[in-house]
């Protein structure tokens, strides 16, 4: 595919929003992918990397190499990303701690919006596609009910969480930084980051390497030969997905991070006229609702530049 440098730009912007996306436990860059058109090109290309490309690279040099990987797109969006990620994870930490309602009530705009598109990819609804859309959909919602667990953060673990974060951050609806927020890595490896620990960030990329090219060559399989159950499949992510980025939560149970600091671990979806009830904070109902609108019409709106 030919692209021209307003093109890259594009694309460039497109990955910076994943990796703002990914900062967020609970949405998916992969949502943003799909949202802004570029999820089949991102499955095909990852599949792409591997000991296949060695031949070409010997043979024909890097020249090849590189165009066989498409490493264009893949190396300005992935810097997107990476940019988005150094600059703007503390921004995003800051929303999601002082305005909780505001962030979340955006994303829920998002992800539903995302969903009924994501539907309409579907081309023949019959029994075995509903059931793999009611299993995505139960799947995901089951994940998003499950408390935070903490493990050994030993290099080992490191590695096996990146190939597991990954693997979620490429899937609509799940989120990979969520994984690791259950756990129990999510502060440990956002740490890393701020404090550029090239050990850990370098196992951590191991870790998602190695995560790519496993899970990425079963997702192009599927989509080659299963397309319609396969989006069936993503869609349900994304609905099931909503349980977590709904904006008012009442916590029920709470754990201390890698700083010592008290946060909640498990949480219960309540009515946002209940929420100043229970929390005694101001549920912001008028600017979620705003936001999610914004959120919703963000999506729809990407999806017409998109045609």
């Amino acid at each position: 595919m030919q692209r021209n440098k307003m093109d890259f730009l594009t694309l460039f912007v497109k990955g910076t929003m994943m990796g703002a996306a990914d900062a967020v436990p609970g949405v998916s860059g992969g949502t943003i992918a799909f949202i802004t058109g570029i999820y089949q090109e991102l499955i095909q290309t990852l599949s792409k990397l591997g000991p296949s490309v060695l031949p070409i690279l010997y043979q024909q040099g890097f020249a090849a190499g590189w165009r066989h990987i498409n490493g264009n797109f893949l190396g300005v969006l992935l810097c997107g990303m990476l940019t988005s990620i150094i600059l703007l994870s503390n921004a995003v930490l800051h929303l999601l701690s002082n305005y909780p309602q505001m962030l979340w009530g955006f994303f829920f705009g998002l992800i539903c919006a995302s969903t009924v598109l994501l539907s309409k990819s579907i081309e023949k609804w019959d029994w075995l596609s509903a059931s793999f859309f009611i299993l995505g959909t139960a799947s995901a919602y089951y994940l998003t009910t499950l408390s935070t667990t903490s493990i050994e953060p030993a290099l080992t673990n490191v590695f096996f969480s990146g190939m597991l974060a990954i693997c979620a951050m490429i899937l609509p609806g799940i989120s990979g930084s969520f994984i690791l927020l259950l756990l129990g890595m999510y502060s440990y490896i956002l740490g890393a980051v701020k404090n550029f620990d090239l050990l850990i960030l370098g196992v951590f990329s191991l870790g998602c390497v190695a995560g790519l090219l496993c899970f990425s060559k079963l997702l192009s399989w599927l989509f080659s030969h299963y397309k319609n159950i396969t989006m069936a499949l993503l869609t349900g992510f994304l609905l099931g997905s909503l349980n977590k980025v709904w904006p008012w939560k009442e916590t029920l149970t709470t754990r201390l991070n890698s700083h010592g600091e008290q946060v909640a671990d498990l949480q219960q979806n309540v009515s946002p006229f209940d929420y100043q009830l229970i929390t005694g904070i101001d549920a912001s109902l008028l600017l979620a609702m705003l936001l999610a609108v914004i959120g919703a019409a963000l999506v729809l709106g990407l999806e017409k530049l998109s045609k």
